[in-house]
């Protein structure tokens, strides 16, 4: 019965993420009928206005949207595993923010060198989620020193600490944001907020392989986060090496999380709302909540994206004020459900 819901809802998100898509393709400032995007898809009767706004503007903002959405989905489900807290998620562990105030250095350092930072050049795309892998990896580090205690993690001041650090990065990334000139300022500041509008290809070829390789080693070690909901103690006693997995988890969760930050900003909550929602549907078996919330981040965050480009058109808002506006209400219900 459990197996054939999350069928269900693996089906049902990937069916919904379609149509969101759908929607996605054809709407916008520049409206196009179902016939002109199949048409175009298929390569019959190409017309280059249609192919310049699909493939070179709407179709990799959507993937860029459904492979960022997958890995803060999945990262949601590993944070909230291993600290056994319902209400925790990357961005409150601070590894979206230390992501984040890498990515801003990096972007000021080149900026002030005379290199141009937003210049879609190979180095930069590259070496962005390299900076946000080093400033996430640099957050916990400082997280895991003030939380180890007699051997081992302690999972709540894990949290409080990661609150702290947040702030801490957050408030060098703002530092180094305004020493940036205007038009710079401008672009990170709507960057630091959340937005996907500047996807390309070559962005989908970076993320791609982090978002496959990690989110494939932290579905086939999902199992481990049900023995982790057990007292550390009882973990071991089965023979598991717990710190080093969490360790395992926590590294792939980071590596995720950066790379999904060098090219969609800081987005928040949807590492919160998809596990909730598909634990709800599917059960408490991590190996089922895994891709459940791959899928329900997949579709969260595409039909933000769809919000953020037509609610105020021709102005776009960044997604990651539509994710807020959603995800700030959903914790705060999920904060007073967890005080009754």
């Amino acid at each position: 019965m459990q197996f054939s819901r999350y069928i269900l809802t693996l089906l049902a998100f990937i069916l919904l993420t379609l149509v969101a898509g759908y929607f996605h393709l054809t709407n916008g400032a520049f409206d196009m009928s179902v016939i002109d995007v199949i048409k175009t898809l298929l390569r019959i009767d190409p017309n280059p206005k249609f192919d310049l706004v699909i493939f070179q503007f709407r179709l990799p903002r959507i993937i860029i949207a459904s492979l960022v959405g997958i890995g803060l989905g999945m990262a949601g489900t590993v944070i909230q595993g291993i600290t056994r807290n319902g209400l925790a998620d990357p961005g409150i562990l601070g590894i979206n923010a230390g992501a984040g105030a890498a990515i801003v250095a990096f972007m000021f350092f080149f900026q002030m060198s005379g290199v141009p930072f937003f210049k879609e050049s190979w180095f930069s795309i590259l070496a962005m989620p390299l900076f946000g892998f080093v400033g996430g990896l640099a957050a916990v580090v400082v997280i895991f020193i003030f939380s180890w205690r007699n051997g081992a993690l302690d999972m709540q001041r894990l949290i409080l600490t990661g609150i702290a650090i947040s702030s801490g990065f957050g408030a060098l990334s703002l530092y180094l944001s305004l020493k940036m000139n205007a038009s710079d300022y401008e672009m990170a500041a709507v960057w630091s907020v959340g937005s996907i509008y500047s996807a390309n290809w070559t962005y989908i070829l970076m993320i791609a392989p982090w978002v496959l390789i990690l989110g494939f080693v932290m579905y086939r070690k999902s199992y481990l986060l049900n023995y982790f909901q057990l007292e550390d103690s009882s973990t071991k006693s089965l023979g598991i090496s717990v710190e080093k997995e969490k360790l395992i988890f926590l590294l792939c969760s980071v590596g995720i999380v950066s790379v999904c930050v060098s090219v969609s900003g800081s987005i928040g909550f949807i590492g919160l709302m998809a596990p909730h929602i598909a634990r709800r549907l599917v059960g408490i078996n991590h190996r089922f909540i895994m891709l459940s919330s791959a899928v329900v981040g997949m579709f969260l965050l595409v039909i933000s994206d769809y919000f953020a480009k037509t609610l105020f058109q021709p102005a776009e808002l960044p997604v990651g004020i539509v994710v807020s506006i959603i995800g700030i209400p959903y914790f705060l219900y999920l904060l007073a459900k967890s005080r009754v």
